[in-house]
């Protein structure tokens, strides 16, 4: 597309996917208007030698001044223009123009490009239909006892230790010591439990060989991937002192058990909440299984182009700060990470649109609603949850909530929901 409008030429390429690029052209009359502007403007704030303040000629302000001149209209020039331009094409990026190609000299015109993302047209011509298998649910007696030793173990003492040398899963402290090529580098004193690979295992295998006050000197090799990259595959004397280990008393099974966990009644009361807990996070990964997978087919029948800015804003913030990663390192996750990133990208953009077309964004009625059962399950002042949720700015993420279960709510009566 090519137009001219208020003095600007301006053409747009629609790239592949999501991306637009505008090429933008300001004739010298323009450039030359703007150049006088700032020109006046600065020579009203200049006091040189020979002239009162404010009065100094146009033709010393472009003689002293021109490079100044020069970078001030330029700038002003693009960024005004660039505006223009998204105005008089109708576009509306989703990511911040990548200005380049930029060419300007003095008595001729300034052209230039500017890339950026745009929010996809989504076109669906299936929205149901679908048969979505969901997982079945069905808790198992060995996961209730693995959330019972997981308290019980919550629950225990560190006792004084039964045997002289410490075993796997005693809590030790120790203090490690580098005494290679006469090194004296000494870590602080940490604890940790044995057997839970908080430590190197040939680390922890030296640790069980000692008594308390006692040390030794172990070679140890560690491992290419071993976090510290300074130390990948080097082969370092440590000097290791056990300066004391515990071992964890866990108390018994039983009602007494259950009933100083403060709510429980008998240990059959405990079971049956573990149960009912466990059940309702069953559920909660079965509908979000079955979303994932109704989502999954309505993109399948509907393909539409991911905008690349919008996943690497993703990517970003699942590797968080990556200033401690290497740039191969980075460049790997991120190639790693993309496919998924895509996918949930696609996801969250599908859910707006459907939401769009089928009128089921979330409104202030359904906030107030929602605020007002959160209040009756947690005895709270509806006002006060709401001012909490202001603060920490998470209103928005509630009505996005809101939103989803409604697009969701509405999915599901659109294909037939199977047990797998």
């Amino acid at each position: 597309m090519t137009t001219k409008q208020d003095g600007i030429d301006l053409s747009v390429d629609q790239s592949e996917g999501c991306k637009r690029t505008i090429r933008i052209g300001v004739p010298v009359l323009r450039i030359n208007s703007v150049r006088l502007a700032i020109a006046e403007k600065l020579g009203s704030k200049l006091k040189l030698p020979g002239f009162r303040k404010g009065h100094v000629p146009l033709h010393v302000v472009e003689q002293r001044f021109a490079e100044t001149l020069d970078k001030e209209v330029l700038d002003e020039l693009v960024q005004v223009t660039y505006n223009e331009a998204l105005r008089e094409s109708n576009l509306s990026p989703i990511s911040e123009g990548q200005i380049s190609d930029v060419k300007y000299l003095p008595g001729e015109e300034l052209t230039f490009s500017a890339s950026f993302d745009v929010r996809p047209e989504i076109e669906i011509s299936r929205i149901g239909g679908f048969k979505i298998k969901q997982p079945a649910i069905d808790i198992e007696e060995s996961q209730i006892e693995e959330v019972l030793e997981h308290l019980r173990n919550q629950n225990g003492i560190w006792i004084p230790p039964s045997t002289e040398k410490p075993m796997n899963g005693d809590l030790v402290s120790v203090k490690i010591i580098n005494t290679t090529d006469n090194e004296t580098e000494t870590t602080q004193p940490y604890e940790f439990i044995l057997g839970n690979n908080h430590a190197l295992p040939e680390i922890e295998e030296g640790i069980k060989s000692l008594t308390p006050g006692g040390s030794d000197i172990f070679e140890i090799t560690f491992p290419e991937e071993f976090a510290d990259e300074e130390l990948r595959g080097k082969v370092k004397n440590l000097n290791i002192a056990l300066e004391s280990h515990k071992t964890l008393e866990i108390p018994d099974l039983d009602d007494q058990f259950a009933k100083s966990l403060g709510e429980f009644q008998d240990l059959e009361e405990l079971r049956v909440k573990i149960e009912t807990d466990l059940n309702k996070e069953a559920e909660e990964r079965r509908d979000n299984t079955v979303r994932s997978r109704l989502l999954d087919s309505i993109i399948e029948a509907n393909p539409f182009p991911v905008p690349e800015s919008m996943v690497d804003r993703y990517v970003e913030s699942l590797l968080g700060n990556p200033e401690e990663i290497s740039q191969e390192k980075l460049l790997e996750a991120k190639k790693e990470i993309e496919p998924q990133a895509t996918l949930v990208v696609k996801r969250v953009l599908l859910v707006d649109r459907i939401a769009e077309i089928e009128s089921l964004e979330g409104t202030e009625d359904d906030l107030v609603t929602r605020i007002d059962q959160i209040a009756e399950q947690s005895g709270e002042e509806a006002h006060k949850i709401r001012s909490n949720l202001q603060k920490q700015k998470r209103l928005d993420n509630l009505l996005r909530e809101i939103t989803e279960n409604k697009v969701f709510d509405f999915l599901t009566t659109q294909s037939e929901i199977i047990d797998e």
